[in-house]
């Protein structure tokens, strides 16, 4: 009798942690965004354009979900690189570099307005009028709020290396992986430090209480396979995509998931 509750508390753990977070319409290959080594870098929140880049973030480029037009935004290294959008999906604030024979790299954090086509070199690379911003500095995690900035470091900082970071669309919690020891998600304090998983990798809040990312497995040298996860604050997950498709790195907006795959193919998902 102890063994069958087992048995059946086990299988009752399987399906709550496998149960339907989001339907999955439709899967979409964007053939126009779709070219050697191309690498999807963010989802505006409308999900009216995304925004590309290729595997070592070279070049930025946005393309418009609607028209199918693809718009070059920076030619530079690093353009693609931990790109930011602004809520209201007006601006796009990245780093350039340059490199130079034989001297230090030069970095600049350009501000590209997506209405009425202008960039502007900024001091700081976050968009204008953001109440909220999240900084991740080679590793290091600091909140800006209102001006003020407070070093955000729920595991301390030494020898912890904090990647993978993402604000909440409301604005109130942090989502980041701790290098070693997995996924997490906290208030903008540090409390409330919630473990999501340990194979929850690149994560992208979908809404305030959903996740999005890539559960990926290599062989030391290439991405073997990699499936795009949804994940709740509550413990549940669910795989969206199947398992003959490398999907990688996925950026999501209200009811759509733009990924890429290792191919350099690029997608776009429908969910509700």
């Amino acid at each position: 009798m102890k063994i069958i509750i087992l048995i059946l508390a086990a299988c009752a753990l399987n399906v709550v942690a496998n149960s339907q977070i989001l339907e999955v319409q439709s899967i979409e290959k964007l053939t126009a965004a779709s070219y050697e080594d191309a690498r999807v870098a963010g989802i505006s929140p409308k999900g009216d354009y995304i925004l590309m880049t290729t595997g070592n973030t070279k070049g930025l480029q946005r393309y418009d979900l609607q028209s199918g037009k693809m718009t070059v935004i920076s030619k530079a290294d690093n353009a693609g690189f931990d790109v930011k959008i602004s809520r209201n999906g007006n601006e796009v604030t990245f780093t350039e570099r340059t490199f130079q024979p034989g001297q230090a790299s030069i970095q600049k954090n350009v501000r590209a307005n997506i209405a009425n086509n202008t960039q502007a070199v900024v001091a700081k690379r976050v968009a204008e009028k953001e109440s909220v911003v999240l900084h991740n500095e080679d590793g290091t995690m600091y909140v800006e709020e209102n001006g003020k900035r407070t070093l955000l470091a729920p595991f301390g900082t030494e020898q912890k290396i904090y990647i993978w970071t993402s604000l909440s669309p409301d604005q109130t919690k942090v989502c980041y992986y701790l290098s070693g020891k997995g996924c997490y998600v906290c208030n903008l304090d540090g409390s409330n430090n919630t473990f999501i998983g340990m194979d929850c990798h690149a994560a992208q809040w979908y809404d305030n209480n959903t996740l999005i990312a890539m559960n990926d497995r290599d062989n030391g040298h290439f991405i073997t396979a990699s499936a795009v996860v949804a994940y709740t604050l509550d413990g549940k997950f669910q795989v969206l995509t199947s398992p003959d498709m490398i999907a990688m790195e996925p950026y999501a907006a209200e009811g759509k998931i733009a990924f890429s795959t290792a191919e350099g193919k690029t997608y776009l998902m429908t969910v509700k």
